[in-house]
């Protein structure tokens, strides 16, 4: 067996692991699932898988439209994405890391990196400042993205774009610390597509091969907090399983499409995607700030806040 084929094959089966308690907790509580409708959460899950294999990120484009269309309570939102949405990922995955060119050994050690980064943040991410982090971030993804576009339409002393598929000695360990460090803010809400896209290009390689380490990190990611969630049972049972047949409907149409794309297409699409995202970064730091100078005020001021927020990605 091929190292691709490995990979996937492991993927798959902690997937299925994954999948089997899913549909063991749903049969264990068929008569007491809720009973709106999932007609729109099914809509929300395709449109945002759909761009989620664009590389902008699920969590948010959900979070919002079940926010406007108050289909979904807001303490089930977080269970509901990572329960809902894992399936969709793990097809993500398999779609680019089987099309993509990439060096195996290097995007198995950047997905272990981000596996254990999120395993161990559990105590160190009270110790971080997150609104500091996500301003950096956006700053930061604005910046690549301004360098990425200079690069490849020759302006300004940057050089030129990265074509490498894999990394070795020190910038391979700056890419091994650096997923280590972006999968241990996952937890905190700060997503990884987009950072992870910001170190490929800034390690020199192609834009391409941020896809299957995204993809492939998150993957692995989400089963692991899924799991917890069906445990707890902070998720919306009803709509999980046609929720996730359509996230997949919605990444299979999505994956067609990107794989198709030449690579000076795919950069002008991370650009896009990064600016897009650095604007998310920036307006999640400014409700924080907000949330939390309301939390400073006058005695008696209350606000009202979900108690589990929302993973980003």
């Amino acid at each position: 067996m091929n190292p691709v084929s490995t990979l996937l094959t492991v993927l798959w089966i902690y997937t299925g692991l994954f999948i089997l308690l899913l549909i063991a907790d749903i049969f264990k509580h068929r008569k007491t699932m809720e009973k709106s409708p999932v007609t729109g959460s099914v809509l929300i899950s395709i449109i945002a898988n759909f761009f989620d294999t664009l590389g902008i990120g699920s969590f948010a484009t959900a979070t919002s439209a079940w926010k406007l269309t108050g289909t979904n309570s807001d303490d089930l939102i977080p269970g509901t994405l990572n329960v809902a949405f894992a399936i969709p990922t793990a097809v993500e995955a398999t779609i680019f890391i089987r099309r993509i060119n990439m060096d195996i050994p290097t995007l198995i050690l950047m997905i272990a990196a981000s596996v254990i980064g999120a395993s161990i943040s559990a105590k160190l991410i009270l110790r971080l400042n997150i609104l500091k982090i996500r301003i950096v971030i956006g700053a930061a993804l604005l910046a690549v993205a301004a360098i990425t576009l200079c690069k490849i339409n020759a302006v300004g002393p940057f050089g030129i774009i990265g074509t490498a598929k894999g990394l070795d000695g020190s910038m391979l360990l700056a890419a091994i610390l650096g997923n280590l460090f972006l999968g241990a803010l996952m937890p905190a809400g700060v997503g990884l597509y987009a950072p992870c896209m910001a170190l490929i290009l800034l390690l020199g390689m192609s834009a391409d091969a941020a896809f299957p380490v995204m993809m492939g990190s998150c993957a692995f990611l989400m089963p692991s907090a899924g799991i917890s969630f069906i445990k707890e049972g902070r998720y919306h049972r009803k709509s999980a399983v046609p929720m996730s047949l359509g996230g997949t409907l919605g990444v299979l149409a999505a994956g067609s499409v990107v794989t198709a794309l030449p690579l000076t297409l795919m950069t002008y699409l991370t650009c896009i995607v990064m600016v897009i995202c650095a604007g998310m970064f920036f307006h999640d730091a400014w409700k924080h700030s907000r949330l939390k100078a309301a939390r400073n005020c006058r005695p008696g001021f209350k606000i009202t806040a979900s108690r589990n927020p929302t993973k980003g990605r």
